[in-house]
């Protein structure tokens, strides 16, 4: 019975880290675009 525990703790600690580091990467992807969007166009 632990080990089932212990796995489902490891899954949603997991699912956890996973929706984290997308949403941390959705920001710096939308930082980036934004930046690149209000530089001026060099001819």
């Amino acid at each position: 019975m632990l080990i089932f525990t212990l796995a489902a703790a490891m899954t949603l600690a997991m699912l956890i880290a996973t929706a984290l580091s997308l949403h941390e990467e959705t920001q710096r992807i939308k930082l980036k675009n934004r930046a690149h969007k209000n530089r001026p166009l060099h001819k």
